[in-house]
């Protein structure tokens, strides 16, 4: 048992949010954001850690990240101040960003915290981009709900033959 207590005290020692990005790491600046084959003039911005997972899964190694740590919530009383919206600013200026991948999930917090981002961005002259949303590759139309069909219709794109 000393062993394992020993290892948690370790991790909890060890374990901190990267300066750069605020992804969770052991090293600072994180591995991620250390990587010079990454995309340097792209930010993709996430709520949480966990999101850069399975955008790497997808798309190992293209780009950097920029953790929110939550999404703008004025219901429970978490404003732009509240996660890491001034941080991203800041690093759009510094790191001559030229375009924003807004991942945030697609549902209303997340939507509000990706529109105040491209406001506040617009002045930036940064081009913003989000990640659609809609019926899932493999989903059944007859089991999604109606706001995602009507997402997936808004965010149609046309289909080539190429």
């Amino acid at each position: 048992m000393t062993e394992l207590s020993r290892a948690i005290a370790d991790l909890k020692e060890k374990i901190r949010l990267c300066s750069v990005c605020f992804n969770i790491t052991d090293v600072d600046p994180c591995r991620l954001c250390r990587d010079e084959k990454r995309a340097q003039n792209v930010l993709c911005v996430v709520e949480e850690p966990s999101h850069i997972m399975v955008i790497e899964s997808s798309a190992p190694g293209v780009y950097r990240y920029h953790v929110l740590h939550g999404v703008i919530n004025p219901i429970e009383g978490i404003g732009p101040d509240d996660i890491r919206i001034p941080e991203l600013r800041i690093r759009i200026e510094r790191e001559g960003i030229t375009e924003l991948i807004i991942a945030t999930n697609p549902t209303i917090e997340g939507n509000t915290t990706a529109h105040y981002i491209a406001e506040l961005t617009k002045p930036l002259n940064v081009q913003i981009t989000r990640i659609a949303s809609g019926v899932p590759v493999g989903g059944d139309i007859v089991y999604t709900d109606p706001l995602t069909i009507k997402s997936a219709i808004e965010n149609r794109r046309t289909l080539s033959s190429e």
